[in-house]
């Protein structure tokens, strides 16, 4: 059965810079999908709340020193697997719907950058990353506070917190990055497997985890999953499961910029905002944050 979308979109970073799809190097894909959170609730709205405050971002980037959004082209995709309105959407819909969706853009030549909901969403979007390039290995970064390596949760396997497991059983390499808080579970997974990860209390206190980082990721190619719990919780309070601890803006900047001068990065996702009521800083942040991807993507690939 197909899954119902929406079919009104804001675009990101606002009308007079969306780009037909025809022409775009960037698509931009909602994807408002809830089920599993186990804390705070609120994820589905992440995505139309980030689209909002996209509105309000500069066009010039100081870092890089140019109009990003006019050299490259960005397209927003109508949203896919909505459950907001109370649309019953399974987690076997989800996925398969994420996959085709993503598999489709790829194979068109577009950057895609998926924005959630929910971080289970990740195993569909690397599923199509999988399909499109069957012979391209890849790597997913994963910027998080949490593992998400458990087998199943609250009796799913699909559950948020098990998304990078499913990763894993891809047979893809992991690379973590500021973890904080994970099961004994996922503790003895990450020894059985050398998983490499970027401890929290790593990242505040070696001044060369940028450098360990980077030598850790065994392909070309990477994939990166950013949970916005893996910030530091003041700068992006609004997600379902916070974390004290985690990556600084400008530190984490440092590390994609890295990541994208060193490694061909086929594709990004930023998952987890449940926006607050009465703040707009979490959705704002984020918006920045997929706006600095564009950017570090355009730079890397002399767009």
């Amino acid at each position: 059965m197909p899954v119902q979308t929406s079919v009104a979109v804001l675009p990101f970073i606002g009308a007079e810079v969306e780009t037909d799809y025809a022409t775009a190097k960037v698509a931009i894909l909602p994807i408002p999908y809830e089920a599993t959170t186990t804390y705070r609730k609120g994820c589905q709205n992440g995505p139309a709340a980030m689209l909002e405050a996209s509105d309000q971002l500069e066009y010039y980037d100081e870092e890089l020193d140019r109009e990003v959004c006019f050299d490259v082209g960005i397209h927003t995709h109508r949203p896919i697997a909505d459950t907001r309105n109370g649309a019953i959407v399974s987690a076997t819909q989800m996925l398969e719907t994420t996959q085709n969706t993503v598999r489709k853009l790829a194979a068109d030549g577009k950057f895609v950058i998926a924005i959630g909901g929910e971080h289970s969403i990740t195993a569909g979007v690397v599923a199509g990353y999988r399909q499109a390039y069957p012979d391209e290995p890849f790597t997913v970064v994963q910027i998080d506070a949490h593992g998400d390596l458990r087998d199943e949760y609250e009796g799913s396997r699909h559950n948020h917190a098990c998304v990078m497991r499913r990763v894993v059983e891809m047979g893809l390499p992991t690379v973590q990055i500021g973890i904080r808080s994970i099961c004994r579970e996922e503790a003895e997974l990450i020894k059985e497997r050398h998983i490499p990860v970027f401890w929290g209390r790593e990242v505040a206190e070696d001044p060369n985890w940028i450098d360990r980082a980077i030598a850790a990721i065994s392909t070309d190619r990477v994939f990166v999953t950013i949970d916005l719990d893996g910030i530091d919780p003041t700068l992006i309070p609004g997600v379902g499961t916070p974390q004290p601890g985690g990556l600084s803006w400008y530190s984490c900047l440092r590390f994609l910029r890295r990541v994208f001068e060193t490694h061909s990065v086929i594709g990004c996702d930023i998952m987890e905002l449940a926006p607050l009521q009465d703040s707009v800083v979490s959705e704002f942040t984020a918006a920045t944050l997929t706006y600095k991807l564009i950017g570090y993507q355009a730079y890397s690939q002399s767009w």
